[in-house]
């Protein structure tokens, strides 16, 4: 993943309100207390939702925007009508916006290498994803010279993704609290840095941790590494190998008073702790589609690398069961669109996961046949 799509941070040079490349500082005052906060679904409160911004002067682009503008456009018993979806409809479920920067099949990314534990390649995964994702967020939470940033809390009063989900964060007290959506990015940020920092998490001790020995090399052996460093010492002791199936479930990896990861040193709470960086890291992904997808993205020429960065996290996600399929409703309809596309492998499980008949729908809406 980090070669496929090494040349994506260059795009980003420039890129943001000043060109700068600074992280999101956590907001003052604030701590991380935990991400688990609920799903909320709404549709009364859309005067909270964050405002999508003017049109571009694109004669295109606002015809695809406004082909199904009318009131009688989605028929009784239409298979997009389940979702609720704003009239007209965002841009990225138009398939011509849809598109990646690389072809190919990416179940040749999520594959797990046979001499890789499992414990070790959803951490590589959890490493590697936060990456990605992180060169898109600093480009709305980049400020400009008069301190603001794309991303504030009167562009985005919540963290939410559309006018029928928001997310909330747990404070202190472990109660569900609504925070602007930066706010939320930020204490979402510190939490998983200070997870994957955490050594008892995502050991980093060579003589605790074991992993595939490639001779021929060795960057790619330390590159499976649990911290998902490009610099951790090599080891001699090989990686049993397990079952190589895509579709295998983490609980049939895991035998009797066994865990995934249990031979590389993770603690026995490891795949929760992902999961729930899964979770907030397709949340944000989410916010980043529904608010901000002209605005920068697509604007900056940004919405490509998004999309293979999105579309190969949640292929990833699903194969090694970070994602549940109802965590997947946020963004239900890009999953469905890529499916019906074939940008998702029939054999995958985010294909699984997805509507074929709303997916095909937004292709003829596209015009597509």
């Amino acid at each position: 993943m980090s070669n496929l799509f090494s040349g994506i941070s260059g795009r980003f040079r420039g890129g943001g309100k000043n060109g700068g490349t600074k992280s999101p500082g956590p907001p003052n005052g604030a701590q991380p207390t935990s991400p688990t906060g609920t799903l909320q679904s709404s549709s009364s409160s859309t005067n909270l939702a964050p405002r999508m911004p003017p049109l571009p002067s694109s004669p295109s682009l606002s015809q695809t925007l406004s082909m199904d503008d009318s009131p009688g456009s989605l028929p009784s018993g239409d298979a997009l009508s389940f979702y609720n979806l704003p009239r007209p409809k965002p841009i990225w479920l138009n398939d011509s916006y849809a598109k990646h920067i690389v072809k190919g099949n990416f179940m040749t990314l999520s594959a797990r290498p046979k001499t890789v534990e499992q414990g070790e390649w959803i951490a590589h995964q959890v490493v590697e994803h936060y990456r990605n994702l992180w060169n898109f967020v600093r480009v709305i939470h980049d400020k400009d010279e008069d301190g603001t940033s794309i991303c504030n809390s009167q562009t985005c009063p919540r963290m939410s993704a559309g006018a029928n989900h928001s997310f909330t964060w747990l404070n202190a007290r472990k109660e569900p609290v609504e925070v602007p959506a930066h706010e939320y990015i930020s204490l979402m940020q510190r939490w998983i840095s200070g997870k994957v920092d955490n050594t008892a998490i995502f050991p980093t001790d060579p003589a605790g941790v074991s992993f595939a020995y490639n001779t021929g090399n060795p960057d790619i052996a330390s590159a499976t590494y649990a911290s998902g460093g490009l610099n951790t010492p090599g080891s001699n002791t090989p990686i049993p190998a397990g079952p190589t199936a895509l579709t295998t479930s983490l609980s049939q990896l895991a035998g009797p008073g066994d865990w995934v990861g249990k031979s590389s040193g993770f603690p026995v709470d490891f795949v929760e702790v992902c999961q729930t960086i899964f979770r907030q890291m397709f949340r944000v992904y989410a916010h980043l589609y529904w608010a901000h997808f002209i605005d920068p993205f697509y604007h900056l020429s940004l919405e490509k690398p998004m999309n293979s960065c999105f579309s190969h996290f949640v292929l990833t996600a699903t194969e090694i069961d970070m994602l549940k399929p109802h965590e997947l409703e946020p963004m239900q309809p890009l999953i469905d669109l890529w499916a019906a596309n074939g940008t998702f492998p029939k054999e995958s499980k985010a294909y699984a996961c997805a509507n074929l008949k709303a997916g095909e729908r937004l292709l003829s809406l596209a015009g597509v046949n």
